[in-house]
């Protein structure tokens, strides 16, 4: 058999890795006649790069599908955060803390930080929600869509009542920024105040070095 016959043939039969053993017998017994060994080794050797490179590629594939394709997770309500973040607990008392997809809620010393998580309480405290899940952040919390038994999506809710800005930077869905454009014109919520300081904005700020303390107009509503 001549090596190009070899090696089409020996492609066609290693691509299949449940094969790997008998692809190693046969590198054995051609390592037992030194003399007509060398272009045999050298296709296996080859072979066996190609083999595993396929192997990986299938894997990479696969990885990608799977990080691609929603997941799901039923669970109760157990905790609230503030207004866009809360931890879930499963049947099988997994408990995970959930970073609402596509918004930002006011955060701590902002105003209406109280005010936006009461609200995501009335909403989801206690009650079993399905969530859709986006991807974990570096923090460990899933980012996902979070859904009502009655079919009303918690991040676009808090969008709605103008309790949390829609996070463009990192999402854009339109419905949740027709939902804040509504809000904002019917001075809904955070949006009563002219410019309101996006959670953001005073993320950077803080990181700066700039204190945001004097920044917001804490009114008893606006708590």
């Amino acid at each position: 058999m001549s090596l190009r016959v070899f090696l089409k043939t020996s492609l066609i039969f290693v691509s299949n890795s449940d094969n790997h053993k008998m692809f190693m017998q046969m590198l054995n017994k051609s390592l037992l006649k030194p003399k007509k060994s060398v272009p045999i080794v050298v296709s296996l050797l080859i072979l066996a790069v190609y083999t595993f490179s396929s192997i990986q590629n299938k894997r990479s594939e696969r990885d990608e599908n799977i990080h691609e394709t929603p997941t799901f997770i039923h669970g109760k309500v157990i905790k609230i955060f503030d207004g866009d973040t809360y931890e879930l607990l499963t049947a099988d008392n997994q408990r995970f803390r959930i970073r609402m997809e596509g918004i930002d809620a006011p955060e701590g010393g902002m105003s209406f930080y109280r005010v936006s998580k009461n609200y995501l309480t009335e909403l989801c405290a206690g009650k079993m929600v399905e969530i859709k899940i986006k991807e974990k952040d570096h923090y460990g919390r899933y980012v996902a869509f979070t859904f009502l038994e009655d079919g009303r999506e918690l991040s676009h809710e808090m969008v709605k009542a103008g309790l949390a800005w829609h996070y463009k930077q990192y999402n854009d869905d339109q419905s949740l920024a027709d939902l804040e454009i509504e809000a904002r014109e019917a001075k809904r919520g955070l949006w009563r105040d002219k410019n309101p300081m996006a959670p953001w904005t005073a993320r950077k700020l803080r990181r700066q070095g700039v204190s945001t303390k004097d920044s917001f107009n804490i009114t008893v509503e606006r708590q």
